[in-house]
């Protein structure tokens, strides 16, 4: 019979073929080739180097926080949007994006846009109206707790932010605790359950941290600030590691356990979609979290296996604020609407309404506990591992006029969600390649030195993208291999596609091999080459436009530095 830490090693090698797999086409290098392949290329390519003036340090003893980054409300689309008349009353409500969407995940969408056809009238003779605005459950609770947009109705993934919600003050009313049903859950590659069974009685949540913690567990989940299976995740975790004590699960011991487990998680995800999109364009985690709904539609279902946690993901209906008595109503016949058994059935069919038995490991906690826990997560999550990044900014002719200005206040507020015991480097490129600051501990002098070089970015030329990444690559190659532990990263903001240096042919097969991975932030909406930049070893991929690039930024950060 296997022992224990042999059958540990079967499941390890077992995902790194997985791993190896989803490199199709790679030329098999191995990371010390590929160092010393990347190196000579950047000396190849010989970046200019420029360091811009500083006139005084900058204060870094203040907070980030990232309400203070919130872009315009419109900036999150409308996905339904009656006209508004004097007959009418209209009630927004903010929506999670797994069913204000498209497809199966626009559930909410046709519903109502069915209530709005119905010509349903209040009491007053008015037509009763509902308005869908598509964002992500956290952005929404930002609104709210800020008092950027107080007054408008709520539709989250899960009570958990109603519950941060009611911490912070607010009216709540819940005119429906369940809109339709759903359900949080670890999505595990077969051939890895098949290895646990032999190791656990039971594969559950508790196995799936061990085994995590032992590190022969290659698992992502998602950013506890945005999303709510991420903050459902935390939140279960750390009650876990207190064996179900809610009062001792943000204490040294179950804090201490926590730091043990993130050890193991190379991968944290902004979104439930963009965990999904990862998954299905790389597939090299062993297991991840996702919504049932989701699940249901993953491409490559049968390849995994569903294993519930946390609390239900039953999408309630909320009012926030002062929202008038009209306005309620409008919600609350809605709610009675979205009950009908044809919405249901819709519900169904899109992938919700699954596994309504499944109760809940725990109960839902306090909104103070979560807050907490938010704030523990932002400090301890990276186990005391130091990050090393580069931030790669596109300075070519299109990214001129207001784009190279927000570029400029993006780079100034993600600055503020960076911690000091990382090290930080920034390089900028259009047709050639300037390295603009080295990579050096983010203590007061280089906040202030990044900020100069922030300040003197301008914008000219073609997009020598690959140049870039290659530089930026070699740069933290070398900053790593003399901090020991360390996680590197790589922060790329580009408005399109390459135009002048190397080819994506040349290069990619190197910044596979390099381990490094690239987080890229869009100008142009889905620009594919960034997208496939950020696949290759486990990144996000976000998209913005000069309204919200500082916040798209400063939640990058606050995710990940």
């Amino acid at each position: 019979m296997a022992t224990k830490s042999k059958a540990y090693g079967r499941i390890i090698i077992i995902s790194m073929a997985l791993a190896a797999l989803s490199a199709c086409g790679s030329r098999n290098y191995t990371y010390d080739e590929a160092y010393k392949r990347v190196a000579d290329l950047a000396k190849s390519l010989r970046p200019l180097e420029k360091t811009a003036r500083i006139t005084d340090l900058v204060d870094t003893s203040g907070k980030a926080n990232l309400a203070d980054h919130l872009p315009a409300i419109d900036t999150f689309p409308m996905a339904v949007d009656p006209e508004r008349t004097q007959d009418a009353v209209v009630a927004e409500v903010l929506c999670s994006t797994e069913k204000s969407g498209s497809g199966r995940d626009g559930w909410m969408v046709e519903v109502a846009t069915q209530f709005n056809e119905a010509k349903v009238r209040l009491p007053s003779g008015k037509s009763a109206k509902i308005a869908i605005r598509k964002i992500d459950s956290g952005t929404a609770s930002q609104f709210f707790i800020s008092g950027k947009y107080p007054d408008a109705g709520y539709s989250p993934s899960n009570e958990l932010w109603i519950k941060m919600i009611q911490n912070a003050g607010l009216d709540v009313e819940v005119l429906a605790p369940r809109l339709v049903g759903n359900i949080a859950g670890i999505v595990m590659k077969k051939a890895i359950h098949a290895q646990m069974q032999k190791l656990y009685t039971t594969v559950d949540f508790k196995a799936i941290v061990d085994a995590t913690v032992k590190g022969s567990l290659f698992m992502g989940y998602t950013n506890p600030f945005a999303s709510s299976t991420g903050l459902n995740f935390l939140q279960t975790v750390l009650v876990s590691f207190a064996n179900g004590d809610e009062g001792r699960a943000l204490e040294p011991g179950a804090v201490s356990a926590f730091e043990a487990f993130q050890k193991g998680v190379p991968f944290v995800s902004l979104t439930t979609i963009q965990m999904r999109e990862s998954v299905e364009s790389n597939g090299s985690l062993d297991a991840f979290v996702l919504e049932r709904q989701s699940y249901e539609g993953l491409k490559a279902r049968d390849d995994y296996v569903f294993i519930p946690f946390g609390i239900r993901h039953d999408n309630p209906l909320a009012a926030i604020g002062r929202m008038g008595a009209e306005e309620r109503k409008v919600l609350a016949l809605f709610a009675d609407f979205a009950k009908d058994a044809s919405h249901q059935q819709l519900a169904s069919d899109y992938g919700f309404n699954m596994l309504n038995e499944y109760a809940g490991t725990y109960k839902a906690p306090a909104g103070d506990f979560l807050a907490k826990a938010q704030i523990l997560w932002k400090e301890k999550k990276d186990s005391g591992r130091p990050i090393v990044a580069v931030f790669v900014a596109d300075v070519s002719g299109s990214m001129g006029g207001d784009r190279i200005d927000r570029l400029r206040e993006a780079l100034r507020a993600g600055s503020k969600f960076i911690s000091a015991g990382n090290s930080i480097g920034l390089v900028s490129f259009s047709d050639e390649v300037t390295k603009l600051l080295p990579i050096r501990p983010f203590d007061a002098r280089q906040t202030a030195e990044f900020s100069a070089a922030v300040d003197s970015l301008q914008a000219n030329g073609s997009t020598a993208l690959y140049d870039a990444l290659i530089v930026a690559e070699d740069m933290v190659a070398q900053a790593s291999s003399l901090v020991p532990d360390s996680k590197p990263m790589i922060i790329l903001l580009s408005d399109g596609e390459p135009t002048a240096g190397m080819n994506f042919n040349r290069v990619d097969d190197l910044l596979i091999a390099m381990r490094i991975p690239i987080y890229t932030i869009s100008y142009a909406g889905d620009v594919e080459v960034l997208k496939e930049l950020s696949r290759m070893n486990e990144a996000a991929a976000l998209k913005s436009d000069e309204n919200d690039i500082a916040y798209q930024m400063g939640s990058l950060l606050n995710a990940e530095m």
